[in-house]
């Protein structure tokens, strides 16, 4: 499974694209859509650069999410991989939200536990508040099996 352009979109949106480096909230150099592994101060990209860091650096969260061999669909993958994008994939791999999801926990439960991952420094973060909900919220929209238009992408 890859990250669908419903994930995709949701991490760019969250993490906006950056031209120059900066400082996180966390403290960590970041460049275009949070990338961290070789942002450095004084750095500048373009977007199309960006973009390819992006597709890099899923891969490593996609890797994350496939080991943990859940029986998931696209949706609840690419909540799960953008969450992972943002809080790496060691604290992935040790949280108590992938806890919850293996036991089979409920919807409120599993939102609760999205919504914990708000803070950065110990600080809440109305943007990660907002990103939490948003990975809730397509983790357990439902898809449509069936057929597409594929001009408007609206159930035919």
């Amino acid at each position: 499974m890859k990250t669908a352009k419903k994930g995709i979109d949701l991490i760019k949106f969250y993490e906006s694209f950056q031209k120059k480096a900066y400082k996180c909230p966390a403290g960590v150099w970041t460049i275009g859509y949070g990338h961290t592994r070789k942002a450095q101060r004084g750095q500048t990209i373009n977007e199309n650069q960006a973009i390819e860091l992006l597709m890099s650096d899923l891969q490593f969260a996609e890797i994350s999410v496939k080991k943990q061999a859940l029986f998931i669909n696209q949706n609840q993958f690419d909540a799960l991989v953008s969450f992972t994008f943002n809080v790496g994939s060691g604290a992935f791999t040790r949280s108590t939200l992938l806890k919850k999801i293996k036991s089979g926990a409920d919807e409120v439960e599993i939102r609760h536990q999205f919504n914990r991952w708000n803070k950065a420094s110990g600080v809440v973060l109305n943007g990660l508040v907002s990103r939490r909900k948003a990975e809730g919220d397509l983790y357990f929209e439902t898809e449509f099996i069936g057929d597409l238009d594929p001009k408007t992408e609206k159930r035919l």
